[in-house]
């Protein structure tokens, strides 16, 4: 397609550019390869006759079309094929560059672009459903009652035994004189009397 139109002869020389640099373009009419300049900006492929003209010689929407290696005898060989209608027959001076436009082409059209994004969105959903699923664990766990953490009480400790009362829980048979326990000995050893006033005395002094 040719093109003789202003705007398009400033977009196609003006950078930045996805692609460029010579490869070698097979005629339409005369099939032998032409060395042509090539510029790739967007879906817009556009081919001159040498770098650094003002004019390209021609144009090659991306659009509709498949990037594949050529069946031609050259090597680096490839083409851009469009259903039913012109093949563009393209070839590289290197097994890299020849890879590196493929890519560079394939990744141009609206379809590929379209698809790029609907993923992008979708992994984009994906994460921000992680994100909020994530918040809503955090908020429920943190909204669970939870009962008060447990204090120390000092006081609470167990209570000395009762007068009388011995560790297993049986009343003592010694008798109990001013907050001592006298054994049966002692008590037979001592008269009635002297026992008595022992106990009236302390019991006056309280």
């Amino acid at each position: 397609m040719k093109i003789n139109e202003k705007n398009l002869c400033v977009f196609a020389t003006s950078p930045p550019f996805d692609c460029e640099g010579f490869l070698n373009k097979r005629g339409e009419v005369n099939k032998a390869f032409q060395r042509r300049y090539f510029v790739l900006k967007g879906n817009l492929l556009f081919y001159f006759e040498k770098k650094g003209d003002k004019e390209p010689l021609g144009l090659i929407i991306v659009e509709g079309c498949t990037i594949e290696l050529s069946e031609e005898s050259d090597q680096y060989c490839f083409e851009i094929a469009f259903n039913g209608n012109r093949t563009y027959i393209l070839s590289a001076d290197s097994q890299e560059t020849m890879e590196n436009w493929m890519k560079a082409l394939t990744c141009a059209g609206y379809e590929y672009k379209k698809l790029v994004v609907a993923e992008l969105q979708r992994q984009l959903e994906e994460i921000e459903f992680s994100h909020n699923k994530i918040i809503t664990e955090a908020n429920s766990a943190t909204n669970v009652p939870r009962p008060p953490p447990r204090r120390y009480n000092p006081f609470n400790r167990p209570a000395p035994p009762l007068p009388g009362i011995s560790s297993n829980n049986n009343v003592s048979s010694e008798p109990f004189i001013n907050g001592h326990f006298v054994s049966s000995k002692q008590c037979a050893q001592t008269s009635s009397g002297k026992y008595m006033n022992i106990y009236t005395k302390n019991y006056n002094n309280i």
